[in-house]
């Protein structure tokens, strides 16, 4: 009776110590964090914003370790020049030539690895989809996580267009583009908040 009772203790004692160990799903505050865009051509630049629709992160004793994100894509924006909105510009980028918004409403990115690099330094590597195209990436990011489990983190990169069906004057694609052309990358900049997090 002694034996049977203390393995039930073990097992009681097992599965407390699974519970609390498991990873926690941090909810996005979308409201809160902001996602932009810069593109470059030969004539000049331009940026804007976008839209988080949904996301989560997953912090595991103290460290990031994984995260979910909904890009919505119609939530596209140009916000340079003395005209912003370039409306002519944004109804060009949700066509079919660039990001076909109608016919995929919503970009993914999804943390497949969160690897700590000293202090708030962290390098992701994650899938990212965008018109239906699963691409791997990876580049730094800064993630601060404070006594409550609340998640602030930033990252600053270039996504290669091409890769996911953007071919539109590309240089890589297109010959004699020459004023025309678009550079392939463009840079995404993100800020990511859990919480009350500021």
């Amino acid at each position: 009776m002694k034996k049977t009772n203390f393995l039930l203790a073990l097992l009681f004692v097992a599965s407390l110590t699974a519970a609390i160990a498991k990873p926690t799903p941090v909810k996005v505050n979308t409201k809160a964090s902001t996602f932009n865009w810069l593109a470059k051509k030969v004539t000049g630049e331009h940026f804007g914003t976008i839209g988080i629709q949904d996301g989560t992160l997953t912090v595991d004793k103290g460290k990031l370790t994984g995260g979910d994100f909904v890009i919505e894509m119609n939530t596209l924006t140009n916000t340079d020049g003395t005209n912003a909105p370039n409306q002519r510009l944004v109804t060009h980028l949700k066509s079919a030539d660039f990001f076909d918004v109608e016919k995929f409403p919503t970009s993914n990115f999804k943390i497949t690895k969160a690897v700590p690099k000293g202090g708030e330094n962290y390098d992701l590597t994650g899938d990212l989809t965008i018109k239906g195209v699963k691409q791997s990436v990876t580049f730094p990011a800064k993630v601060k996580i404070d006594a409550k489990g609340n998640v602030s983190a930033e990252a600053k990169f270039d996504v290669d267009r091409t890769k996911f069906g953007l071919q539109y004057r590309s240089g890589s694609f297109f010959e004699n583009l020459g004023d025309k052309l678009i550079e392939d990358k463009f840079t995404v900049d993100v800020k990511i908040v859990t919480g009350t997090t500021a």
